[in-house]
């Protein structure tokens, strides 16, 4: 079995920006059937198109968590231009790497992120950022509201 590295080890223990925002400008949910972790990922955006604020939400093993908090750090004081550069390998690489067998919780990351930025799109009235889906992940987004 392969051993998580240190920082992914401290990221699961001490996880930043865990919670919700109220007004949130964006929200992305994922989620992975065969495992079973759960993303849900805020993002509030000031009028320069700066993320300003990141939080999540997740059901999870201990690389979800990890991963979730780390893309919540990685995002904040980017535009969104740069946050949509944000892969699920500069994700694990932030967290000094993850198991072959855990790097699915980066790709959430990565797609959480995705789309809290499209539902942030389609709020502002602007074209959809997601342009195919190709993971065999389960994909919601959009505000609590829709879901209702």
């Amino acid at each position: 079995m392969e051993q998580y590295s240190s920082k992914v080890m401290e990221y699961f223990a001490h996880p930043r920006n865990v919670g919700e925002i109220k007004d949130a400008d964006g929200i992305g949910n994922v989620g992975n059937p065969v495992c079973g972790d759960i993303m849900r990922l805020y993002i509030k955006v000031n009028k320069k198109g700066i993320i300003t604020n990141a939080k999540f939400k997740t059901f999870g093993c201990g690389a979800a968590i990890a991963t979730s908090s780390m893309v919540t750090e990685m995002v904040k004081g980017k535009n969104i231009e740069e946050a949509l550069k944000i892969s699920n390998r500069a994700v694990a690489e932030a967290l000094g790497g993850l198991p072959k067998i855990k790097m699915h919780c980066s790709v959430l990351a990565e797609e959480a992120l995705r789309y809290a930025i499209d539902d942030y799109y389609k709020k502002k009235g602007l074209p959809s950022t997601i342009k195919e889906i190709t993971s065999s992940h389960v994909h919601e987004h959009g505000s609590e509201e829709e879901g209702k």
